[in-house]
């Protein structure tokens, strides 16, 4: 019997490297970003640590992208197994009145969690599917965020978004619960302390953002 993997789509330097990094703890774990310097240190941590991990270059929004990862992923370490797929993306974050934003900056919302959950998903179900005989249910989480619950001034590209993949993830749970896989919506009410971030609200005090590890215990309480 093939052992399990996980997979964590959207790693970068705060909630996707640190959920990365608790998977790796339990399972080979694969990760998945545009960007390779975004997984390098993560993937070295969880080797360093006796893991197995491997990272991928991925365009979410592309499906042959999705696909290839997928399958490399399967490759590295033959399985046909999953225990665990997280949609972590964030896309491209506009602040902008509606009147000044471009098609193109408004579908970027919907390209990156609207489309790319849509593929992603699809790329992983069949192996979560071959994986209800797992001592834990199979799981696909999705990392949401204020935008998904109400859509605020100026934020009409990211808004859009984010509701697509809250919706998106409630149908998958409604369809594949029922056939053993779990899928959660985690809901990240609050601005990430990230390196992207370090400037925002720096009047706020030390606790007005939220520290990745606490987002990562979320995950696994979820």
């Amino acid at each position: 019997m093939s052992s399990p993997f996980a997979v964590v789509a959207g790693v970068g330097p705060g909630t996707g490297a640190t959920v990365a990094r608790k998977f790796g703890a339990a399972y080979p774990v694969a990760l998945l970003a545009r960007n390779p310097a975004n997984y390098e240190d993560a993937v070295k941590d969880i080797k360093a640590a006796g893991g197995k991990a491997i990272g991928i270059s991925t365009d979410v929004t592309d499906a042959k992208s999705v696909k290839d990862a997928v399958g490399a992923a399967q490759k590295e370490f033959g399985s046909e197994k999953c225990a665990a797929a997280v949609f972590n993306v964030g896309g491209k974050f506009i602040r902008k009145p509606f009147l000044e934003l471009s098609q193109e900056e408004f579908e970027s919302g919907w390209e990156a969690n609207g489309r790319g959950a849509f593929l992603f998903s699809q790329a992983v179900l069949p192996l979560l599917l071959n994986s209800t005989d797992l001592k834990h249910p199979p799981t696909l989480i999705f990392t949401g965020a204020t935008a998904a619950m109400k859509g605020s001034a100026l934020t009409a590209a990211f808004s859009t978004g984010k509701f697509a993949l809250r919706s998106l993830s409630q149908s998958l749970a409604r369809e594949f619960g029922p056939k053993g896989i779990h899928v959660s919506h985690v809901n990240v009410d609050g601005v990430i302390d990230i390196p992207r971030t370090h400037e925002w609200m720096k009047d706020a005090g030390p606790d007005a953002k939220i520290k990745p590890e606490a987002v990562r215990e979320g995950f696994f309480e979820s």
